[in-house]
């Protein structure tokens, strides 16, 4: 069990035997009552988010998760693939559970998959990940005066804004955390 001073991004709790994610967390301290706590949390099965309000006094059951290497293999149609490095075995997990790593996905790489009492519920990703620039428009001579930015658009799907000087086939480094342009690898 967890208090509520201990909650932080990312944790993963059990309420009311479903998994969720705390994506947001705030401390309230109104007049005359106790302190609150309002969460804005992700349900890792279902894909959904809320907001809850408790007492700050609650203690939260923390969701013990278990991690291994998987290599993502493809999609088929809302199902994605990935095969443990050590049995290859094959299993899927839906886009849902995938969330936002969706963006980052690419075939072949490896990633830290996690587990709750042996079933798949998402995944980690590396905090930068390499990712092909498919669609931009060209920088012209000139334009760095400002130190400017143009949207790109990436092997994944993935819109950023890059800096002037990166034009369509280069690879950039994109922090998974923010989703920004960290540098140009090639």
């Amino acid at each position: 069990m967890i208090s509520s001073g201990e909650l932080r991004k990312g944790i993963i709790i059990e309420l009311e035997g479903e998994l969720y994610q705390v994506l947001d967390y705030h401390h309230l301290k109104l007049g005359r009552g106790s302190a609150q706590i309002r969460l804005k949390v992700r349900d890792i099965r279902g894909g959904h988010t809320i907001e809850r309000t408790f007492q700050a006094t609650e203690k939260f059951a923390r969701a013990r998760l278990d991690f291994r290497t998987m290599q993502y293999l493809y999609n088929e149609g809302d199902l994605y693939y990935f095969m443990d490095e050590e049995n290859f075995e094959q299993l899927p997990l839906n886009a849902s559970q995938l969330g936002d790593a969706l963006n980052y996905l690419k075939e072949g790489m490896s990633l830290e998959v996690s587990s709750y009492k042996g079933e798949l519920v998402g995944v980690e990703l590396p905090i930068t990940v390499e990712l092909e620039v498919t669609q931009t428009e060209p920088g012209f001579k000139g334009d760095t005066a400002t130190a400017g930015n143009k949207p790109a658009k990436l092997e994944t799907g993935l819109k950023i804004q890059v800096p002037l000087f990166v034009s369509q086939g280069d690879i950039i480094k994109v922090d998974t955390r923010s989703g920004t342009y960290l540098e140009r690898v090639s």
